[in-house]
């Protein structure tokens, strides 16, 4: 089963509930995008306030991936870099895909997907993302082609005792 990805979809309240529901499931199934289960939408609700803010105020664009019942399915933010010497490269924030579409290469669809989506972007050379050690993420992204450069050890507390590797990660574009 493919996904069907858009950049930019409008806004609205089915989008708005299509990403709260997918980030909560994601979560309370041990996904490692900001919060530890249990995660309610309320819960969530603020940090995507956040990411809409940023994408209104175009520093921030959202990459949706639909299933063929159309719904959202998989999502990935991509952060512009406002420094002025960093312009060439931004951030992969919030990569999710279902649980119930995971194991399929839902998630390969969609990193390929946000690569292509950076390619079109004006000056954009790299992709850079973060992501907790310990959950096999940095696995899969280096099976997506890209490599770690850098690894701050125990920089995310998930609960006390259980602190974890914030792993960095880059994709060169060229």
């Amino acid at each position: 089963m493919a996904l069907t990805f858009e950049l930019d979809p409008p806004g609205g309240p089915a989008l708005r509930d299509g990403v709260l529901e997918l980030w909560a499931d994601v979560s309370n199934a041990g996904g490692a995008v900001g919060f530890v289960p249990p995660a309610t939408v309320d819960d969530i609700r603020p940090e995507w306030v956040k990411h809409l803010t940023a994408m209104a105020e175009g520093r921030m664009r959202l990459l949706v991936g639909r299933d063929e019942d159309g719904e959202i399915a998989a999502t990935a933010f991509l952060a512009l870099n406002t420094h002025r010497l960093m312009t060439h490269w931004i951030w992969l924030y919030t990569v999710m895909v279902h649980p119930r579409h995971q194991g399929k290469g839902c998630g390969r669809e969609l990193m390929a997907a946000a690569a292509e989506a950076a390619r079109g972007l004006d000056g954009i050379e790299a992709i850079r993302l973060t992501c907790r050690g310990g959950t096999g993420a940095d696995r899969f992204y280096s099976a997506c082609g890209y490599k770690e450069v850098g690894r701050v050890p125990g920089a995310i507390r998930v609960a006390d005792g259980d602190d974890r590797d914030d792993v960095i990660m880059l994709l060169p574009l060229n």
